[in-house]
């Protein structure tokens, strides 16, 4: 169920403003939400549209859920996410109940606000989840696509050419595929958190979480050229002191998400593939594809950086075919 625009591409949190659902970079004008609960919800929001590929209908159902969440909380002196308790969240759902709504209201609500601050503390926005004691909604969550390995090398192999763009597209995808860094971590990234010699990237995520990941020699041949060949072109555009950030844009300044959502659509279409491409895509298949290989749940939970086990675990749940293709390749009666 892809959340789409009129051109068939997935929306952004322009479209999802445009719809009446959220007011992007407006700290909440709209609806009225202290300004640290409006960035965490539109980051949600957005994440939900274009990650999880949620309905329009779904983005705006949760979009109304937390709204109202938000001001409830606000109304308690609860200003952002980090302060929330779980007494708040239960408290809030019996105010609904209260309040006459449905049964399926305030189930739908409870499994927004799950969601919401199971988003949030991936994220390392809070430190705990309140939401994690609330009875579990089921069905809220759904297997992540992850490319296959032959499509993740064709999206990175169609790259040629020695121009800055390509060496730097190159470089990018390389290191997105081979860390499983989010995008955020990606575009953040400097050159003093490599450490070459070690084939060692330092990631840092939000709440001042920091991890060290392998980096491969593909990735770091191609991170190393471009940073040589294809980074001094780059900054020259600017015409000014250059930012910090390894991965510039086309006029030397630091690329962003959507100029990152842009180049990967670019390249999968060159690359012939298909069905819906965002930039989680390359975390989920980093995921995949490592747990296929055999490594431990424990371990890919450290190098993607998640708090929590349980949402590691959700790669766990690979589809019918690969259960079908592992069973053709290793039983005597396949």
């Amino acid at each position: 169920m892809s959340r789409q625009g009129a051109a068939g591409t997935p929306m952004c949190k322009a479209d999802v403003a445009r719809g009446g659902v959220w007011h992007p970079g407006g700290g909440g004008q709209r609806t009225g939400l202290p300004p640290r609960m409006a960035r965490a919800l539109e980051s949600y929001l957005f994440h939900l549209s274009l990650v999880q590929g949620a309905s329009a209908r779904t983005v705006s159902a949760y979009a109304a859920d937390l709204a109202t969440l938000g001001r409830s909380l606000a109304a308690r002196g609860r200003r952002g996410p980090a302060r929330v308790s779980s007494e708040d969240l239960r408290r809030h759902l019996i105010e609904l109940h209260e309040r006459g709504r449905q049964p399926a209201t305030v189930a739908r609500a409870r499994s927004a606000i799950r969601s919401f601050f199971a988003f949030l503390q991936d994220e390392g926005v809070v430190a705990h989840d309140p939401a994690g004691e609330l009875e579990a909604p089921s069905g809220w969550r759904r297997i992540p696509r992850a490319l296959t390995p032959e499509e993740a090398n064709a999206l990175i192999e169609t790259i040629e050419g020695r121009d800055p763009l390509a060496l730097r597209d190159r470089a990018l995808l390389e290191c997105a595929y081979g860390t499983g860094a989010r995008v955020s971590e990606l575009l953040g990234l400097r050159p003093g958190a490599v450490r070459w010699e070690e084939g060692l990237v330092r990631l840092d995520g939000k709440g001042e979480r920091s991890r060290l990941v392998p980096l491969g020699l593909p990735a770091r041949e191609a991170l190393r050229t471009y940073i040589t060949d294809g980074r001094p072109l780059l900054e020259a555009r600017r015409g000014a002191e250059p930012p910090e950030e390894i991965f510039l844009n086309a006029r030397g300044g630091a690329l962003g998400r959507m100029g990152f959502w842009k180049i990967l659509r670019k390249r999968a279409t060159q690359a012939g593939l298909r069905g819906r491409i965002h930039p989680h895509l390359l975390r989920h298949s980093y995921a995949t594809h490592l747990l296929h290989g055999g490594a431990s749940l424990r371990a890919v939970q450290e190098l993607l950086g998640h708090a929590r086990l349980g949402t590691t675990q959700i790669y766990t749940s690979v589809d019918d075919a690969y259960l079908h293709s592992m069973h053709q390749r290793y039983h005597p009666r396949g």
